[in-house]
């Protein structure tokens, strides 16, 4: 009804915004119990955030001076009875892994860069002949971000080819961007259709039972994302390990001088490395398990709703080891300051630099990380980049 919708409306204008538990969905009947507590509110029940406090929702409303809402025939399941949970959590996950899709780009060319990469992998022909869109599409990013580097030049006959982590960052990062692809159009087609149950067709006078909330469309797409976007981190960690490796990358041990006093990136290393494998436990599908409910009328589940959590929280530790990776990379590419970097990475190096300070020596790394990742959240570096070079891929 125009009252519920008005309502609903009236929490985004005053910031009132339900209080939904994370857990109890199966991800069929649609996300029934976080969407219930998404709609409590209206009626006056349930909890809210409001004005920097969680309380009561009947608090909330006299307030702000709305009255519950009166629900009408069928809008109670229209309310609860579909997959928009899962698919907002899966929105807002896609939104932000498109964006770090860009900033992995980035830290591997600062990585190739400091490393004294050469640049014989990224050449466009040998990318033609395989024309998966998203490995071209980095391929160019890497080209674009390295174009006029002294450093690049200066070791180009150093050698025929790099190790794969830096060799195929077209072939991997390109694989998760197409799998972003996927995830683009299963998320705007479902956020886009009707997923409530039954559906009545007023023209023709009929009321339908189907299974449009079954969320296993999701499911596998957010199981999908999850792994895409842990294949990110854990190829990044890789890089990070040749950047502290002395007999790997020729730059002081562990990139910091006096390496025999100082630690240096020793331990934001570690840090990676336990993240990238608490994303491998965390990349297990959740779409391969069912559950039976309702006395086995509900007899399989996608439990796509814990698809979409974990591929938030898989987000958030690759969000965390690309941050390393940068800080890192630009450690390693102050090395060779000397020379000229790429008109891309120069870019993202002095974005890094106008946060963390180049390490003569330890210091307590956590609050220097926390402010790399704060960059990569709002979007910082990649803006920096693409002012410098132009929209990337």
């Amino acid at each position: 009804s125009l009252a519920t919708l008005h309502q609903f409306v009236a929490f985004l204008n005053l910031g009132i915004t339900p209080v939904v538990p994370s857990q109890g969905s199966v991800g069929a009947s649609g996300d029934l119990c976080p969407l219930s507590h998404l709609a409590l509110p209206l009626l006056g029940l349930g909890k809210v955030r409001y004005k920097g406090r969680v309380m009561l929702a009947a608090k909330a409303l006299q307030t702000a001076g709305l009255q519950p809402v009166q629900l009408g025939a069928k809008e109670g399941l229209a309310l609860n009875n579909g997959t928009a949970s899962m698919g907002a959590m899966g929105v807002v996950a896609l939104m932000a892994a498109e964006d770090l899709a860009k900033t992995a780009d980035i830290a591997a060319a600062l990585s190739i860069e400091a490393l004294h990469g050469v640049p014989y992998a990224f050449d466009a022909r040998t990318h033609a002949l395989r024309a998966h869109r998203g490995q071209g599409r980095v391929a160019e990013n890497i080209r674009r971000l390295i174009e006029g580097s002294e450093i690049i030049e200066k070791h180009r006959f150093a050698r025929v080819q790099d190790a794969y982590s830096l060799r195929c960052v077209p072939q991997v990062h390109g694989a998760t961007r197409d799998a972003l692809e996927y995830v683009r159009r299963t998320l705007e087609t479902e956020i886009n259709s009707v997923t409530d149950n039954p559906i009545i067709f007023t023209e023709d006078g009929v009321a339908i039972s189907g299974g449009n909330f079954h969320g296993q469309p999701l499911a596998l797409a957010m199981d999908f994302f999850g792994i895409a976007v842990a294949e990110l981190a854990s190829i990044s960690e890789r890089r990070q390990a040749r950047l502290v490796d002395t007999s790997l990358s020729g730059l002081p041990p562990f990139l910091v001088e006096d390496s025999g006093l100082n630690s240096g990136f020793m331990i934001a290393q570690y840090t990676s490395a336990a993240l990238v494998s608490e994303n491998k436990v965390l990349a297990h599908p959740s779409s391969v398990d069912s559950i039976p409910t309702s006395a086995n009328q509900e007899d399989h589940v996608s439990m796509g709703a814990f698809s979409a959590r974990k591929a938030l929280m898989i987000l958030d530790n690759a969000r965390k080891v690309l941050a390393i990776e940068l800080f890192a990379a630009s450690q390693g590419l102050d090395f060779s300051r000397l020379l000229k970097p790429g008109a891309g990475t120069v870019a993202a190096h002095d974005c890094v630099r106008s946060v963390v300070p180049y390490l003569k020596h330890d210091e307590y790394l956590h609050p220097l990380i926390e402010r790399v990742e704060a960059l990569l959240s709002r979007g910082a570096v990649v803006r920096a980049v693409e002012e410098a070079i132009g929209p990337l891929n």
